[in-house]
């Protein structure tokens, strides 16, 4: 059968009619639009941010990261000099946010887990204390404690009249600690030895890849704490600089400290801002995650005879665990941000050193989105962690089959 253009057209428009109404292909429409109209937004500022650039006669382009700085840091934990390059630079900023956010994390949960677990106490005065604590520290801005925490670093002792404990020192200038003479590969080293001899216990008590029983694991998991430990050790002392002792201890010499490795108020004074201040906040998550807990699983757990310390470490807190880890995850990656105050009183993070290289190189779109690119890369890695540790932890459903 022919058909001629008018009865063409009838069954094109039943059948444009028919695909509008499928509601998958709606959704796809509506997609593709607003992927292109994000395209284009993104399309129009770079052409605009390109005309305006020429009109200034400014370059653009990463060529820069190879040139050399011509200033220095005050703190940086790899050597550092004024001819070193941008990138160079960049890379320190990242491992000092790196350094201080996970100082800051873990002190933080510290001090979260211990005001947290007062305020799930049975004693009134611990719930007190505990409530009073988050009642204060969370309510006053994180960036008035840096400055209060700076202003009180920074007005301790001279050196002359410095507090020393312990080989430890501290003064106006900072905090001096022992430092190993070892070479940054017995240092990385060592430091693994020593990460791996705190997860592998827990490893050997918990997989199923050992035929061994789990009541009788305590021998083989203190046995891998001890290997890993003494292979720390002898990394430490096979990778000692020649002709100077193991262990660097800071003193007193004339007017100033020498010796040991000196952390700076700024990065003291910012720690302990986040510790406090992220731990009031940890201590709300700890104790709703032990709320969450059932008192018919406690309940039942003491019925079977078992110690208040087996009723805790077996059921309260792997319970707990898995009900406050999602949520904790989203506040690491939040205090993880946090670190960008640094700026405030002069600690050269991350975010100083993008600063720093704008008002020297007048790079900024390139400056920023190295910046939003190093950021994302650390709280997304930080993120995928959680979400696997989460995965792992979490119950399997059971399935009841007929």
């Amino acid at each position: 059968m022919i058909l001629d253009e008018a009865q063409f057209r009838q069954i094109e428009g039943l059948a444009m009619g028919n695909l509008l109404r499928n509601q998958k292909v709606r959704d796809a429409a509506l997609q593709v639009i607003f992927v292109g109209v994000i395209a284009g937004l993104i399309l129009a500022g770079v052409l605009i941010a390109r005309n305006n650039m020429a009109a200034q006669h400014m370059t653009s382009g990463f060529g820069f990261l190879e040139k050399s700085t011509g200033w220095e840091v005050n703190f940086s934990l790899l050597p550092s000099s004024a001819n070193d390059p941008y990138w160079w630079f960049f890379l320190i900023g990242i491992i000092n946010t790196l350094f201080l956010g996970i100082t800051g994390l873990i002190l933080a949960t510290i001090v979260g887990a211990i005001v947290g677990l007062a305020r799930t106490s049975s004693n009134e005065l611990a719930r007190l204390l505990g409530r009073t604590y988050v009642d204060i520290f969370r309510n006053i801005p994180l960036i008035l404690q840096v400055f209060f925490w700076y202003a009180l670093l920074t007005h301790l002792p001279a050196p002359r009249n410095a507090h020393e404990a312990f080989g430890f020192v501290l003064s106006s200038r900072g905090l001096y600690v022992p430092i190993l003479n070892v070479t940054w590969w017995a240092f990385l080293l060592g430091a693994v030895a020593v990460l791996v001899a705190i997860l592998l216990p827990f490893w050997t008590g918990r997989t199923e890849r050992i035929a061994k029983p789990l009541t009788e694991r305590v021998p083989l998991q203190w046995a891998s704490f001890a290997v890993a430990l003494a292979c720390a050790a002898a990394v430490l002392v096979i990778g000692r600089v020649p002709e100077t002792p193991l262990v660097d201890l800071p003193e007193l010499r004339g007017l100033n400290i020498r010796g040991g490795l000196r952390i700076p108020p700024e990065f003291t004074a910012l720690a302990v801002a986040i510790a406090i201040y992220g731990g009031s906040y940890i201590a709300e998550i700890v104790r709703g995650g032990f709320k969450a807990v059932g008192r018919g699983q406690e309940e039942a757990a003491r019925s079977l005879g078992l110690t208040p310390w087996q009723v805790f470490s077996h059921i309260r807190f792997p319970l707990a665990l898995r009900a406050m880890l999602p949520i904790l995850a989203n506040q690491y990656v939040w205090l993880m941000k946090a670190t960008t105050m640094g700026i405030a009183i002069g600690f050269t993070d991350f975010f100083m050193i993008v600063a720093l290289t704008i008002n020297h190189s007048g790079q900024t779109i390139e400056a920023i989105g190295i910046l939003m690119a190093g950021f994302l890369l650390i709280n997304l890695s930080l993120a995928a962690i959680f979400n696997r540790i989460n995965r792992a932890i979490a119950l399997k459903g059971n399935q009841l089959r007929s």
